[in-house]
């Protein structure tokens, strides 16, 4: 299936992740919250621990040509009828500046918007990195 590759965000008040992140076994209770005027920085705000969150972005803001598949099976799992229900969006790990920030490419979170579900993904793919520069 092709991947959605819309950079708005939908406003969602709470999701779920159907599995937690690596690292972080409770948190499953996410807001995603908008950090920038645009609305393309946001964070996954955890509803459990306040203080913990992720910076996501939407990955064509950046990556316009990044476009892996969802398979069948991550669908079921998020329980989505359509694939214009989900959005992608990659984790940052944000540096000093946004020429040092970079994107998690190789495990995108995708958040169906009709379920408010949503599971990051590990893509098997060896050319995507987990350390992208935004800016390069």
């Amino acid at each position: 299936m092709e991947t959605p590759a819309s950079s708005a965000l939908p406003e969602i008040p709470v999701i779920e992740l159907v599995q937690p992140m690596p690292g972080f076994p409770d948190l499953a209770r996410f807001a995603l919250v908008q950090v920038d005027d645009d609305g393309v920085l946001c964070s996954l705000t955890s509803i459990d621990r306040p203080g913990t969150r992720f910076l996501v972005v939407p990955p064509v803001t950046f990556f316009p040509d990044y476009a892996p598949e969802v398979q069948e099976d991550v669908l079921t799992e998020l329980g989505s009828s359509s694939l214009d229900d989900i959005v992608m969006l990659c984790v940052l790990t944000a540096g000093e500046s946004l020429a040092t920030t970079t994107a998690n490419l190789a495990a995108p979170v995708l958040v169906d918007t009709a379920t408010q579900r949503a599971v990051q993904v590990l893509l098997d793919d060896p050319a995507l990195s987990v350390a992208t520069p935004l800016i390069g």
